[in-house]
């Protein structure tokens, strides 16, 4: 395969800020759909039973345990809302997401022998080359990183 160097640096600007534009979406999508405080409040409630389930493990304390197995099922009801809470946004994304990759970056960067190389590594190992789904995802967690901190939205929605 020929590698035209002239188009790479095009194709990995534009991946990149294809990734942190769709990050910025997303969280931002996430953030206007998800109950924060609620999320917070449930996150310190599991945190607290957590505990008190460790500590009576450890002593063996028959009268905490049974408090613990007593509210077992309302903490497991609690993750499962949190967990809804967080996956509403992927939901909403996937599909969208899904034709973006299938009917635009897939047939833009393949070529008859596959995916084209749009992005070079070269600390690792001499020169590593990326394809778009590989330099999409390096990008892609880098943006959702940095733009979590910079929107304050962490795992435990703060």
């Amino acid at each position: 395969m020929a590698l035209d160097l002239t188009i790479i640096p095009y194709s990995t600007l534009f991946i990149l800020l294809l990734s942190f534009l769709l990050s910025l979406v997303t969280l931002l999508t996430n953030r206007l759909l998800t109950k924060r405080e609620q999320m917070k409040a449930w996150s310190q409630e599991i945190a607290a039973w957590r505990e008190d389930s460790l500590k009576a493990t450890r002593t063996g304390d028959k009268k905490l345990m049974a408090k613990v197995k007593k509210q077992q099922k309302q903490i497991m009801q609690l993750q499962s809302k949190m967990m809804w809470q967080s996956m509403k946004t992927s939901f909403i994304w996937f599909i969208p997401l899904m034709l973006l990759w299938w009917f635009f970056l897939t047939p833009l960067y393949s070529g008859p022998e596959g995916p084209i190389p749009v992005a070079y590594l070269p600390w690792i190992g001499g020169e590593w080359a990326l394809s778009y789904f590989y330099w999409y995802f390096l990008c892609s967690i880098s943006s959702q990183a940095l733009l979590s901190r910079l929107l304050g939205m962490g795992m435990g929605g703060d």
